[in-house]
């Protein structure tokens, strides 16, 4: 439609608002974070999830509460544009710079189709709108991943709270998120833009 704002716009507006994030506010929205990922329910099994980086919302706080709480930690390990492939987290310690300046575990690598085990998975988004849309930095790793989730699968987007937004840009191959979890906000339910008590 005349006037609105594609993906690259989009892109550009939020990845320079979290330019602009104080370190203070970032520490504080992170901990809220880590706080909500640790009243999520069922986390006892095989959680998909990643390492925030570059000014993405949250910090290793949200990883080490799923692992307290006794699920299975995957992260993704990055390779050729396609379906990502998995590695356990098992501490900072566990972890070595990667491609693209990410995080990824140093142990074993397993396959792709492991994210079919996860009940809940985290995505890293720039932004998502009421109905599940979301929008990532664009190289299409999740796009190509989530289709082989379960279809029960909880699929979260973790964004600030003012990225959480009324309508984004849709396309065809586009995996919507049911829910997104903010730091002030918690845990939201998607397609209805109803709160949900993540407890």
């Amino acid at each position: 439609m005349p006037g609105e704002r594609t993906k690259y716009a989009w892109r550009r507006e939020i990845l320079a608002t979290r330019a602009q994030v104080d370190p203070a506010e970032h520490a504080v929205e992170a901990a809220a974070l880590a706080a909500s990922t640790a009243r999520l329910t069922g986390n006892d099994g095989v959680v998909c999830a990643y390492v925030p980086t570059r000014g993405e919302p949250g910090d290793l706080r949200m990883l080490d509460v799923l692992r307290a709480g006794g699920a299975t930690v995957l992260l993704p390990v990055t390779g050729e544009p396609g379906p990502l492939s998995w590695a356990r987290y098992e501490g900072a310690d566990s972890l070595h710079k990667a491609r693209f300046g990410l995080l990824e575990p140093a142990t074993e690598t397993l396959p792709p189709a492991v994210v079919g085990e996860a009940a809940t998975i985290l995505v890293p988004a720039l932004a998502v709108d009421r109905r599940g849309v979301r929008l990532g930095r664009g190289a299409g790793y999740y796009d190509r991943t989530l289709g082989s989730a379960r279809a029960t699968a909880h699929l979260i987007a973790v964004v600030r709270d003012d990225e959480l937004v009324d309508l984004l840009p849709e396309e065809p191959h586009d995996r919507r998120m049911a829910w997104a979890l903010t730091p002030r906000g918690g845990l939201r339910q998607l397609g209805r833009d109803l709160p949900v008590s993540p407890e």
